[in-house]
């Protein structure tokens, strides 16, 4: 049993990351900005936190085996301060709920610079690409970006799935895809038998 800090445990991803690690008998610290709503359950404490505030979130992290960031990119917290905060508070692991649009379709071709991809998301996959490539430039800390495929949807837990590395994952008929709950599995596996130090990696159907 590992003990994880969970920043944006009221996300719709955080919230099944965190049901996924509960469900595994692992200790949750979730923490968010406003954690009222959340219920109380066993092995989950909660704590209302920025996670853009490096001096409130390190004694909340001090103790723990594992820090996965499931916050938004534009506006929910940086690279700069994450890292920072894992560092400071001892923290060895830093697992990471990235995005797709920095996925490749094409060598060198990333999918956020595909023709058709909405402008409403650019932002925010832009955010998540320089994550990444913070992320890709620190020499201490082990990290993980788990990017989901194109469709990131609340749907069923079905545990089948690919896994895959840089490039965006489609299925037969060419949709890219992956419900909320079957990328939670991936997640947790990743926390109980880690695959991809210092990478980052895709899961679709």
């Amino acid at each position: 049993m590992s003990k994880i800090a969970l920043l944006g445990i009221t996300g719709r991803a955080g919230s099944r990351i965190a049901d996924e690690l509960l469900a595994r008998g692992h200790s949750v610290t979730g923490v968010a900005r406003h954690v009222d709503g959340v219920d109380a359950r066993p092995g989950l404490s909660l704590h209302a936190a920025d996670a853009k505030a490096l001096d409130a979130l390190v004694p909340l992290l001090r103790g723990h085996d594992v820090l996965v960031s499931a916050t938004r990119f534009a506006g929910g917290t940086d690279a700069a301060t994450l890292i920072a905060a894992a560092r400071q508070a001892g923290v060895p692991r830093l697992l990471v709920v990235g995005g797709a649009g920095s996925l490749e379709v094409a060598p060198g071709a990333a999918l956020i610079d595909a023709p058709g991809f909405p402008d409403a998301y650019k932002a925010e996959a832009a955010a998540g690409g320089a994550m990444l490539a913070a992320l890709r430039a620190e020499k201490d800390i082990d990290w993980t970006f788990l990017s989901p495929s194109a469709i990131f949807e609340p749907g069923q837990r079905t545990g089948k799935f690919r896994v895959g590395g840089d490039s965006l994952l489609s299925d037969a008929g060419g949709k890219s895809w992956i419900s909320m709950e079957d990328y939670a599995i991936a997640m947790a596996d990743e926390i109980e038998s880690p695959k991809h130090p210092r990478q980052r990696f895709t899961v679709g159907y």
